[in-house]
């Protein structure tokens, strides 16, 4: 599957966007849970595992709570994609008070690209581990989580910044440097190398 990072940059309603979208799942394409705010607006499809961050432009301020049909396409561009693998902690919460979960990304494996060598790649698949990033990308420019004071009970997450590209890790490796290289990927975060951007609450 083709790395995401290919519409970073676009309107919510763009063509190529829309034509990723259509990509990734042979069923319907499912309406996507809207999340606005002044100064981001996501967009998350929780049944496909994936979750896409649009930033405002031209100084449009998005109120709170807006639906789908109130945004102002032309003012917002993709700055990030979220992609989920196992299910992650710290899930929205519905207005039942129950949390949603986002489902698996179901056109995995994807191909990142080197950074200046387009032509090597690597498969992410789901069972693509800490070690498998590192000796693709080398060492990360940034990393935390894991234990010690600064870490508290997080899982590690590394980012590389000129792939443009943050990855947080799950399971009972991902609690310590010492075990991390065996540590499986939980979210993806593919975003403008311009203007790095990690994931937040959804």
């Amino acid at each position: 599957m083709q790395s995401p990072s290919s519409v970073l940059g676009s309107h919510p309603s763009s063509s190529p966007l829309d034509d990723y979208l259509q990509s990734i799942t042979s069923e319907p394409l499912p309406d996507p849970e809207i999340k606005s705010y002044p100064d981001a607006v996501y967009f998350n499809y929780y049944a496909l595992g994936l979750s896409l961050l649009f930033l405002p432009i031209d100084g449009y301020k998005p109120k709170t709570g807006l639906s789908r049909a109130e945004l102002r396409d032309k003012d917002l561009v993709l700055d990030s994609v979220d992609i989920y693998n196992n299910l992650p902690k710290g899930q929205p919460k519905t207005s039942a008070g129950q949390a949603r979960q986002f489902s698996p990304f179901p056109a995995l494996p994807i191909s990142i690209p080197e950074p200046g060598k387009p032509e090597s790649t690597l498969e992410v698949a789901p069972n693509t581990t800490g070690k498998d990033f590192v000796a693709f990308l080398g060492e990360p420019s940034r990393k935390g989580g894991g234990s010690g004071p600064s870490g508290g009970s997080i899982g590690i997450w590394c980012e590389w910044k000129a792939a443009g590209m943050m990855v947080e890790f799950g399971g009972d490796d991902s609690k310590s440097w010492d075990r991390g290289k065996d540590a499986m990927w939980s979210v993806l975060t593919l975003f403008r190398v311009d203007n790095s951007v990690g994931t937040s609450a959804k």
